[in-house]
């Protein structure tokens, strides 16, 4: 005997660019761009599109691929998070079988170009290869939950990381490291408390503390550096509950110069994408 259990369906990956024209005091104008890749999954009064192929409450995923670009066009959403909100508020309020909606927006990060010390009006470059995140769920009768983050951050520090004091047995080579590089690509998720803060404003602030920290950490180990970022970061940002990160350990080890009669005193490494250390913690209040 079989039933059916928990389901949803929904569009993953709808990608849009959008360019604001934004008027400045001396009356020119100049553009921001944004580049966001969206996902909606939904739950509700599905079932009969499973059991009976019955689809006659299912609303084809590429409609919402179109919703996601009518909204875009009329919003004035100046985060994702406040876009992820407004499609899912659109989508309960015209589907009434619709329980639950989520939305995950991930946005490239785009800015304006400095030329000779002046910001252009049109063109912009890559500011990193990071994205930042928000993952947005709602019940018909509930509030946002609301999850932003940083996934991709890069980062890495030449000094001041250290790794010493760990368990040794006969399986263990790894020698102790008191200078040693330390590098990561973290993804960074943090709870709100509320529904509607100034979403940009608290994200400057978290990245603000997060590379703070890192840049001036003594570092013991990733563990260490990661609750101290985190710290920062609730610190920083009263408006979250708790913040959440993963931080793998991208090694670079001290190559051995020694059959070519040379030293090596912390000069040539070699980077090793796999394996990493897996490293990660929720930080709460």
């Amino acid at each position: 005997m079989a039933r059916l259990g928990k389901n949803r369906y929904g569009k993953s990956r709808v990608r849009l660019s959008r360019i604001t024209r934004v008027k400045n005091p001396d009356s020119t104008e100049h553009h921001e761009f944004n580049e966001w890749t969206v996902g909606v999954l939904l739950e509700g009064d599905f079932d009969a599109s499973f059991t009976a192929a019955d689809n006659s409450k299912v609303l084809p995923t590429d409609t919402m691929k179109n919703t996601v670009y009518s909204l875009a066009r009329g919003s004035r959403a100046a985060t994702i998070e406040e876009f992820a909100m407004e499609l899912g508020d659109y989508l309960l309020a015209n589907h009434a079988h619709i329980e639950q909606v989520s939305v995950e927006i991930d946005e490239k990060s785009w800015e304006r170009l400095a030329i000779d010390g002046a910001l252009a009006v049109t063109t912009f470059k890559m500011g990193g290869p990071e994205v930042q995140t928000v993952r947005a769920a709602r019940a018909r009768e509930g509030a946002w939950q609301i999850a932003s983050g940083i996934d991709g951050l890069t980062l890495l520090k030449t000094a001041n990381s250290a790794f010493t004091g760990y368990i040794r047995d006969r399986l263990t080579t790894l020698q102790p490291a008191t200078d040693r590089i330390l590098g990561t690509r973290a993804t960074v998720a943090w709870d709100c408390i509320s529904s509607a803060p100034d979403f940009a404003a608290v994200r400057g602030r978290i990245l603000a503390a997060l590379l703070k920290t890192f840049a001036g950490h003594r570092s013991m180990s990733v563990q260490h550096t990661l609750f101290d970022m985190g710290k920062a970061a609730l610190a920083a940002a009263p408006e979250i509950a708790r913040i959440h990160l993963a931080m793998p350990n991208l090694h670079h080890l001290l190559a051995d110069l020694s059959p070519f009669g040379q030293d090596n005193p912390n000069h040539i490494f070699v980077p090793v994408d796999e394996p990493y250390g897996t490293i990660e913690a929720t930080i709460e209040r």
